[in-house]
């Protein structure tokens, strides 16, 4: 064989080496969305690129299994070409020749090409590589048998079906696309807040019962539209005897329907059926649930059927958007920023929230709110100025009005709570 034609040969095969590598990266980074976006938009070959996306794995393996035909043959071929032509030490000329020519224009250069047109590069790719895979299939399969045999006494075998992309890797990159400002600190923290979303319960999002406003059911025309002017709400709930027994719902426009009725009528044939819903039910679920019965204000009822709460759908859809402040909403900041270790939060609060805050760790399993947090450290109500500690941080009760903590100072304090001897 001439030295030319063994030249023309390794020539080939260093463009199949280049061509297969363009390949293995379109497969890895196109990913399922655009290449179902291709497909839907009838692009040419997104059909095929959707099929190899689904199961990249029969396909990975013969472009694999390809690129290293061409590597090792092509490395042979100019060992023997190196050895003919330089005799003792051309196999050094030879590795270092085909290392470089391998590393630059086998890899990096199609690699980089395909990292940069990544859309183009697949699609024209896309039927090569399917028609690859299916003619290289049954020795790939042939080849990844034997390597599951030789791997079964370690954990884990063969190519996992997904899912390839985790929750943790999405927040991630949003993290670093907000770090390279890809994206805005808003559109993070929104993106963030839809994963949240899914595992928050209604006990998290609730109006507690102590904040509740409510109506005797047997309330007159007359106070009622007191009680909703004042309280600028639009949908207040009816009790009969105590607040553990809910019988309907006011909405403030059926009221003012009626605002011509006699003197003394009452406003318990007023009231709407209610929803119930449990503690701990998902706030997707109810979103969902309301969404179908065009219902705006649910009753959360706790494990002995009991009045908990009441959640709207303003609280649900806030667990994304971030608080939705209207013309009658008065109420004082959750957090107010004292120093760099101080923050004056309300007693509502969620823990987690202040972790997030002040980057601690404080337990959020069995209290909620930073006011429950408060009670299950003290072991009573507290005292006006009484501080308590876990750890390293500090609660100060500011305000207090009968049981109900309002308002806690949290410090980040210098060592852990001193034990007492």
């Amino acid at each position: 064989m001439s030295d030319l034609l063994v030249l023309v040969i390794i020539f080939v095969l260093l463009l199949l080496a280049a061509v297969t590598a363009a390949a293995e990266t379109s497969i890895s980074r196109i990913g399922r969305v655009k290449a179902h976006h291709f497909a839907r938009e009838k692009r040419k070959n997104g059909e095929l690129l959707v099929r190899m996306v689904e199961d990249p794995a029969p396909y990975l393996n013969s472009v694999l299994l390809l690129t290293l035909i061409a590597h090792l043959t092509g490395t042979s071929l100019a060992t023997a070409l190196a050895l003919r032509r330089f005799g003792t030490g051309g196999e050094a000329i030879a590795a270092a020749a085909m290392t470089f020519i391998i590393f630059v224009f086998a890899e990096v250069i199609p690699k980089t090409y395909v990292v940069r047109y990544t859309e183009r590069a697949s699609l024209l790719l896309a039927r090569p590589v399917f028609l690859l895979g299916r003619l290289l299939q049954p020795v790939s399969q042939v080849l990844v048998w034997f390597a599951n045999l030789v791997m079964v006494p370690l954990p884990g075998r063969g190519l996992p079906k997904g899912p390839f992309v985790t929750e943790e890797e999405i927040r991630h990159l949003t993290d670093i696309a907000e770090e390279e400002e890809e994206i805005e600190e808003e559109e993070r923290e929104l993106i963030h807040s839809v994963f949240e979303f899914g595992d928050t319960v209604v006990r998290e999002v609730m109006v507690p019962r102590t904040d509740m406003i409510v109506l005797r059911s047997d309330a007159s025309i007359d106070e009622a539209l007191e009680t909703i002017v004042k309280a600028g709400y639009s949908r207040i709930p009816l009790y009969e005897g105590d607040t553990d027994n809910i019988v309907g719902v006011l909405y403030a426009k059926d009221l003012l329907k009626r605002t011509r009725s006699p003197n003394g009528s009452k406003v318990s044939s007023m009231g709407r059926a209610p929803l119930f819903v449990p503690e701990q039910k998902k706030v997707a679920d109810l979103l969902r649930e309301m969404q179908s019965q065009r219902i705006h204000m649910a009753i959360v009822v706790d494990e002995y059927g009991g009045t908990a709460g009441l959640v709207t759908i303003e609280d649900v859809i806030e667990e994304i958007v971030g608080e939705i402040v209207d013309e009658y909403d008065q109420e004082e900041p959750l957090v107010e920023p004292v120093d760099e270790n101080t923050i004056r939060v309300d007693a509502k609060m969620p823990i987690d929230e202040v972790n997030e805050l002040l980057n601690v760790d404080l337990p959020h399993e069995e209290w909620d709110t930073v006011g429950g947090l408060v009670f299950g450290l003290t072991g009573r109500v507290p005292t006006r100025g009484e501080a308590v500690r876990f750890d390293s941080i500090e609660f100060v009760t500011e305000r207090v009005t009968g049981r109900r903590i309002q308002k806690v100072v949290i410090k980040k304090v210098a060592g852990p709570e001193p034990e007492l001897e």
